[in-house]
């Protein structure tokens, strides 16, 4: 700023100068115009002054004196006019000049500003910095004196250690009498004795438990095939019930169209696939009633086919996604996906279908659950209504109740302006936001550290612990439970 200052003054005072000499030579050119005027009268007319008379010789010179003055006035005028001119542009100049000092002076303070801001931060960093600084120091001489304490404990461990040999030894020395040794081998005979038996028990106990465990995983097996061949009974005998008294059922019943192929070929769904001979699990291509043909994974198992709806192994995917993504299916057939509830809904408007939902926590327990349900369109943001039928593990959903499909971008019933899928991450048919969630964040559990659980992948029955879960799968299979009642 003082550098651009100086300049400007520098060509203020040049400007000055040059406009001082220019008033100079005008004033010279009007005192030396008169002189210069009057002697070229005086040499051009001298000779006229013996022929004509004084009074002609008069009054031509003044006019040519006039002449003269007129012109040197009409130059003058010319002069004074440029002058005006390069005057006025040389003002100019300055005042641009002025104009651009003044901008760089105003920069130049902005710039000043800002640097004592940055300087002010700076200031507090540091300040905070030296509390850091001091927080570190004190939490380093808390760790020290903690070493040395550590330091003093192990060396009194070893005093210790080093007294226990001396012991030792010196009972080492010390030979036992006869009698002595009699007892003590006596005693180690007992102990020997008593250890193998300890150990033959254990054995036992172990095969026991092992066939315990065999045992309890058949009555499981056979819990599953009783469940499904009662539910196989209600299908013949609801058939038979409708073809001879059809009009005395109150509710619809499932479509007999769900479990045969359609005419052009393609299946309804995965347990038709398997009533046609299918027997290996896998992608097959399926067509429900009135919707377009998609692909999904038929599981085969307990003597029929499950279409699986959800499958989560290993957390590869995230499933908090958007409502668009959770209508439409996301993930990989293979791996970890959601088929989607629009293709949920378009299988299981066909006719009546039960849900089946497997568990497994990170001891590798399996658990499971099924329900009879139904499942709302579109246009009821995909209601869920649930009924239980059995399973293995304490219910965690809520029966008898329309819970609502939502997603954290369409949260269409907030409890208590809270938004369960914001908080809790992932789609589902939330209630209290805590009963369970099968689509939220897949945690592994750590050694160390509190757990979110409700952030994670877990079910919580309403009186219960938390299980937390590494893989979960959610299957349809068509039923004949007609009523929700």
């Amino acid at each position: 700023a003082k550098t651009a200052s100086r300049k400007s003054l520098c060509i203020l005072n040049i400007q000055r100068a040059s406009g001082a000499e220019n008033m100079k030579i005008i004033l010279a050119f009007l005192f030396l115009a008169p002189l210069a005027l009057s002697a070229k009268a005086e040499k051009d007319y001298s000779f006229f002054d013996a022929a004509a008379p004084p009074e002609t010789k008069s009054r031509f010179a003044m006019l040519d004196d006039v002449r003269i003055l007129a012109n040197g006035l009409l130059q003058l005028g010319h002069g004074l006019k440029d002058f005006v001119h390069k005057t006025k542009g040389q003002m100019n100049d300055i005042f641009q000049k002025l104009y651009i000092f003044d901008r760089s002076f105003y920069e130049l303070s902005l710039q000043t500003s800002e640097i004592k801001e940055e300087e002010e931060q700076l200031r507090q960093t540091t300040a905070r910095l030296q509390i850091n600084n001091e927080e570190i120091k004190n939490l380093s001489q808390e760790m020290n004196s903690k070493i040395e304490d550590l330091i003093q404990n192990k060396i009194q461990l070893q005093e210790k250690v080093w007294g226990l040999e001396d012991k030792v030894t010196k009972l080492a020395v010390i030979q036992p009498s006869m009698q002595d040794t009699k007892e003590i081998s006596s005693l180690k005979a007992f102990v020997e004795q008593q250890d193998n038996h300890i150990k033959q028990l254990l054995k036992i106990v172990e095969d026991q438990h092992v066939q315990l465990d065999r045992q309890h995983n058949q009555i499981m097996e056979l819990e599953d095939k009783l469940n499904h061949i009662e539910l196989q009974e209600l299908a013949e005998n609801s058939f038979t019930e409708e073809q001879t008294e059809s009009e005395a059922v109150p509710f619809p019943a499932r479509n007999a169209t769900a479990l045969t192929y359609q005419p052009d070929g393609a299946a309804p769904d995965c347990t038709a696939l398997y009533n046609s001979g299918t027997r290996a699990s896998g992608i097959y291509t399926i067509k429900p009633n009135g919707s377009e043909a998609f692909d999904v994974y038929c599981e085969m198992k307990f003597g029929t086919s499950w279409t699986v709806i959800q499958n989560r192994v290993d957390g590869s995917l995230d499933f908090n996604q958007t409502w668009d993504a959770y209508t439409n299916g996301f993930g990989d057939l293979n791996e970890e996906f959601w088929l989607g509830l629009n293709k949920t809904y378009s299988i299981t408007k066909q006719g009546d279908y039960i849900l089946r939902i497997e568990l497994q926590d990170w001891r590798d327990n399996q658990r499971y659950v099924e329900y009879a349900f139904s499942l709302g369109g579109p246009e009821t943001d995909y209601t869920l209504q649930l009924s239980r039928v059995s399973g293995s593990i304490p219910n965690a959903l809520p029966e008898q109740t329309e819970l609502r499909f939502s997603t954290a971008d369409r949260d269409v019933d907030i409890i208590n302006n809270f938004n369960c899928p914001e908080n809790y991450l992932g789609g589902w048919w939330h209630s209290e936001c805590e009963e369970t969630n099968l689509n939220g964040k897949y945690v592994t559990p750590r050694s160390r550290g509190r757990l979110d659980r409700r952030k994670g992948l877990y079910w919580k029955p309403k009186k219960g612990r938390y299980y937390l879960l590494k893989s979960t799968k959610i299957m349809i299979h068509p039923t004949d439970l007609k009523s929700f009642d």
